[in-house]
């Protein structure tokens, strides 16, 4: 199992979360906010959660599209949907 090495807020954690449900939120954004991996969003995904809930979480992801930014269509080219405030590094924004 990898290791992570970077330290993070519980709020961090709740967000990282947050975007990893998100269908239309690609791993490379978790990745540009965040700085972790997609396999150490998915370690975070199997820490944080019960298991059954990472199972079908798993199962929802893998080999969805929108959840990688290569594998996407032309039109879709940002990060967040566009009901969804701005959010730039690691600043959280309230919703």
């Amino acid at each position: 199992m990898l290791s992570i090495k970077k330290e993070f807020t519980e709020i961090e954690i709740d967000r990282i979360i947050e975007m990893a449900w998100e269908d239309r939120t690609p791993f490379e954004a978790i990745t540009f906010q965040f700085g972790i991996s997609e396999q150490e969003t998915i370690a975070i995904m199997r820490r944080e959660m019960k298991p059954s809930s990472f199972k079908m979480w798993r199962e929802r992801v893998q080999g969805r599209t929108t959840k990688h930014a290569k594998l996407r269509g032309n039109g879709i080219d940002r990060f967040k949907c566009t009901l969804q405030r701005q959010i730039t590094h690691n600043k959280i924004s309230k919703r």
